[in-house]
């Protein structure tokens, strides 16, 4: 067996502290360190880690270190910093979505680690859930053209709405968690988006004047397709109709059902890859005109937790590095899906639609 990867991990948050427990906790990487501007946040996850040596600033911990990779699990507006740096050092680089706050910049970083051969893996962590993909496969059996409705409200306070605008510093919710959402259409229609219009309003004092903290995105599909992802943020939000994941066509629908029956709340990140069961419907008649199928109630009830998805995403990590992995399809995504929200946002600010 070859000698553990040494990983340096950038970001002590929720999805920081749970991909260096994942790296931990595997065979085939060696956590060296971890980074955090947070005293508190670097400290706690270094003893969990037993002890390992944790840093302020993460070019003080590249040259200490020395990793072979990095994880980037930072604010979306350092994305493109770290991951250019640890690239130009030699190391393999798993960061997490967006892989930038910008286009030219997601570009940019794709062609460099394909230039420097290094592995770059974006944290679409809807990718590697087996429920999930199959919403998508199931999807793929309705005809065509799709209808896609899906959001991702989060009522937050305290610490939740803190991180939230410090998110909203560089992108609106539709864009920072709608790059999944496009990416999962785009993979349900296996075609290219078109067209984008968007909406969006400012429910907060909180956020500087050209900050929105609540949007609402249509997107056209060149098959004819068609999509909406809705996000909001902040303590004004309604926990009702949180969680709305639906695909409709001609030859049916497929829902994620039973979301929130657990009583879970729309900030918590356990719950924004849950399942529970998706709903089939199928839209065959008889000679009567009525349904000739019962609906099909699927229980996903055995789904990965929010810890066992960043598992599979450093499976997926490890594979790609070890040359099991064709990246292509998934770096053209991470560039694709940015595009799409971003133009969202260019649609919100000049109140018109984007061609694509």
């Amino acid at each position: 067996m070859s000698d553990p990867i040494k990983i340096l991990v950038i970001g002590c948050g929720n999805m920081g502290s749970s991909h260096a427990i994942a790296y931990h906790n595997s065979p085939h990487f060696q956590v060296v360190g971890v980074v955090s501007r947070g005293i508190q946040s670097r400290s706690a996850l270094s003893a969990k880690l037993g002890g390992v040596p944790h840093f302020s600033d993460y070019r003080q911990a590249l040259n200490t270190t020395s990793p072979e990779a990095v994880c980037v699990a930072t604010y979306p507006d350092t994305h493109a910093e770290i991951t250019n740096e640890a690239l130009e050092r030699g190391c393999h680089v798993f960061v997490e979505k967006p892989i930038a706050t910008t286009v030219a910049d997601a570009q940019a970083i794709v062609a460099k680690a394909k230039n420097l051969k290094r592995t770059l893996v974006v944290g679409y962590i809807l990718q590697q859930h087996p429920a999930w993909n199959l919403f998508v496969s199931r999807a793929h059996q309705l005809g065509k053209p799709l209808v896609m409705r899906m959001n991702l409200n989060q009522q937050s306070s305290g610490e939740e709405w803190e991180t939230h605008k410090n998110i909203m510093r560089s992108l609106s919710p539709i864009a920072d968690c709608g790059v999944h959402y496009i990416d999962v259409m785009c993979r349900m229609t296996g075609s290219k988006p078109v067209r984008v219009h968007a909406i969006g309003a400012r429910l907060t004092d909180e956020l500087p004047p050209d900050r929105i903290n609540y949007g609402h995105l249509h997107v056209v599909f060149e098959d004819g397709s068609l999509g909406w992802y809705e996000a909001g943020w902040g303590p004004m939000m309604s926990e009702a109709a949180s969680f709305v994941k639906d695909v409709v066509g001609p030859l049916g629908s497929v829902t994620i059902s039973g979301h929130g029956s657990d009583g879970g709340h729309s900030a918590d990140i356990e719950g924004h890859t849950k399942t529970n069961a998706l709903l089939v419907h199928s839209a065959e008649r008889n000679k009567d005109g009525k349904f000739s199928k019962p609906d099909e109630l699927i229980s996903t009830a055995s789904e990965p937790g929010h810890q066992e998805l960043c598992d599979l995403e450093r499976d997926f990590f490890h594979r790609a590095i070890t040359g099991r992995e064709n990246l292509e399809g998934h770096l053209e995504s991470a560039v694709e899906s940015l595009r799409v929200v971003l133009a969202a946002e260019q649609s919100m600010t000049e109140g018109r639609a984007i061609e694509l």
